[in-house]
């Protein structure tokens, strides 16, 4: 039976295991191995000693010859033994799986801090992230649950035959490559069987959570909406559809283990008919036949370990599809290749795709930024202003060319705030920043009044998303955080679009003062916005047009064509 295509794609993840614990986890595999090796041997040793023990007992003089100290000897070290492996065994493989899986949940998660890899989470974060956890819970199980038993099934088979080549050759040839072969065929057919129930599952546990926090977050719109019952049934449909994929991939092991008790009793029938062949031929007795009979028991028990393995292969398989490809990416870098002195932004030859585009949204360019120089970029909607944006800031990796910059501290349309204190919100911006700092920062992005006006100040806690604020004053928190920031070049997007007129000029002169010699570049169709520049670049169609500077008729025009408060 030939392999599932899809196992191929578990090579990088074992790669992985290789690399970081390939030593401890050969010993774990070779511990697993020697627990099944033991336990075969004692359920053997155990029931040859039983029948030696009644043959024995039958006259007074076999009784008194028999050595019943050697066997049971034999019996309590090899308990201890067993005990001694499994112990190791687990505390090996728990303790080298869980060490490798830290290495792979952080690999997987810088990777998505990769250029636009934020920007694809958004389009689906709930699925996405838990895709993530469940892709890297999925891989938990590999060596446990299936190399480890894996490699204790094989040594078993092959104890098998050793101990049974001693009965007769062909007797254990057989009996090793019947177990063998039905096995693992039953496995590989299990994983096989498994794998699009596994991929259902994985699906239906994103649907499930991602429409639980829709039904969540979105309830008072469902609701005025008409569509609260409907969002209700989608969670129930999709609770069936775990719960389908959970009983088959039940079935399925349970399948398994029918199989598995199928190929006992077949290997027992053959095993009964060949002993009492060997027994007539005087070549064994009847505690040789118990060894060979228990032994065959004992080999198939490491076979059942691989059920649950079998079952969850395919859902490993597609876990691993999903994050090998990020195994291979380099961790991004931490700032942009510095340009040359007095130069804040350089873009050469750059162009950029944002993920899912199927041509370029930013075609070629160049643009030189000097420090302390302020530039607008207008045009309209769609002309690329926040993509060339989003490049500037490495959020979005150049296709071709380069970009060179200094630090840079962006502000986006959205403002980011989690359920945190305001403290907690602008120390993202700036960790070490004081509370006069903070208190500064909230007072220049007009929020002192709001500030003065809270209880518990800068430890008011925000609900999730910013909850409590009203969208102008969540803009302008973030403005405060990036007030904080002591990046030399700052890239705002539309950062008054949510406020008033009044509001949005005092906000942008208290911009303007704290520039203090950084670079600038803000995109915007709003005319207070663009005045603070001494540059306008215009967009369209992914392509600066124009380069206007201050005191030229054009950039007066342009100004002009800008909406007003």
């Amino acid at each position: 039976m030939s392999r599932p295509a899809s196992l191929a794609s578990l090579r990088p993840v074992l790669r992985l295991f290789r690399e970081q614990a390939g030593g401890t986890l050969r010993i774990g595999a070779l511990l697993a191995a020697l627990t099944a090796l033991f336990g075969l041997g004692l359920l053997a040793l155990s029931g040859w000693f039983v029948a030696a023990t009644a043959i024995a007992g039958l006259s007074l003089a076999t009784a008194w010859a028999f050595d019943v100290f050697a066997p049971g000897g034999g019996i309590r070290l090899l308990t201890f033994l067993r005990a001694a492996s499994r112990y190791g065994e687990r505390l090996t493989l728990h303790d080298a799986t869980l060490g490798v899986l830290a290495d792979l949940r952080g690999r997987v998660f810088r990777s998505h801090a990769a250029p636009a890899a934020a920007g694809a989470l958004m389009k689906r974060p709930s699925g996405a992230l838990f895709q993530i956890g469940a892709d890297v819970e999925a891989l938990e199980g590999l060596h446990a649950r299936v190399i480890a038993p894996g490699v204790a099934a094989l040594a078993a088979a092959v104890l098998l035959g050793v101990m049974l080549a001693f009965l007769d050759w062909r007797l254990g040839l057989a009996a090793a490559g019947l177990l063998a072969g039905v096995g693992f065929a039953l496995t590989l057919r299990s994983a096989r069987a498994a794998e699009p129930w596994g991929r259902r599952k994985a699906a239906a546990q994103g649907a499930l959570r991602a429409r639980i926090a829709d039904l969540s977050k979105g309830r008072a719109d469902l609701l005025m909406a008409g569509r609260l019952e409907a969002q209700e049934d989608s969670i129930l449909a999709a609770q069936d559809r775990l719960s389908a994929a959970d009983g088959e991939l039940n079935r399925i092991e349970r399948r398994m283990g029918l199989g598995l008790g199928l190929l006992t009793a077949l290997m027992l029938a053959g095993l009964l008919l060949a002993t009492a062949a060997l027994a007539e031929r005087g070549t064994i007795g009847a505690p040789g036949a118990a060894l060979a009979l228990l032994a065959a028991i004992g080999a198939v028990e490491p076979f059942g370990l691989l059920r649950r393995g079998a079952a969850e292969l395919g859902r490993m398989a597609g876990a691993a599809r999903r994050i090998g490809p990020r195994l291979a990416e380099p961790a991004p870098e931490a700032h942009a290749k510095a340009p040359p002195e007095g130069i804040a932004l350089r873009l050469t030859g750059a162009s950029a795709r944002p993920p899912g585009a199927t041509r370029p949204t930013l075609k070629p360019l160049d643009l030189t930024i000097r420090q302390g120089e302020r530039v607008a970029l207008i045009g309209a909607s769609g002309a690329g202003k926040s993509t060339l944006l989003s490049l500037m800031a490495g959020e979005l990796a150049p296709e071709t060319g380069e970009v060179e910059r200094l630090a840079a501290a962006r502000l986006t349309q959205r403002a980011d705030l989690f359920q945190e204190t305001l403290r907690e919100a602008l120390r993202l911006g700036a960790p070490e920043a004081s509370e006069a700092e903070m208190r500064a920062a909230l007072e220049a992005a007009g929020l002192g009044e709001l500030l003065a006006a809270l209880p518990d100040g800068l430890e008011t806690r925000l609900g999730e998303g910013g909850l409590g604020l009203s969208g102008g004053q969540a803009r302008r928190l973030a403005l405060a955080r990036l007030l904080l920031r002591e990046a030399p070049l700052w890239l705002l997007d539309e950062p008054t679009e949510a406020l008033d007129g009044p509001m949005g000029r005092e906000i942008l002169t208290r911009l303007s003062a704290r520039l203090a010699g950084r670079a600038l570049v803000v995109a915007t169709h709003l005319r207070r916005e663009a005045e603070m520049a001494d540059r306008l670049i215009v967009m369209s169609a992914g392509a600066p047009v124009a380069d206007l500077r201050r005191g030229e008729a054009a950039f007066a025009a342009a100004l002009s064509g800008l909406r007003g408060d």
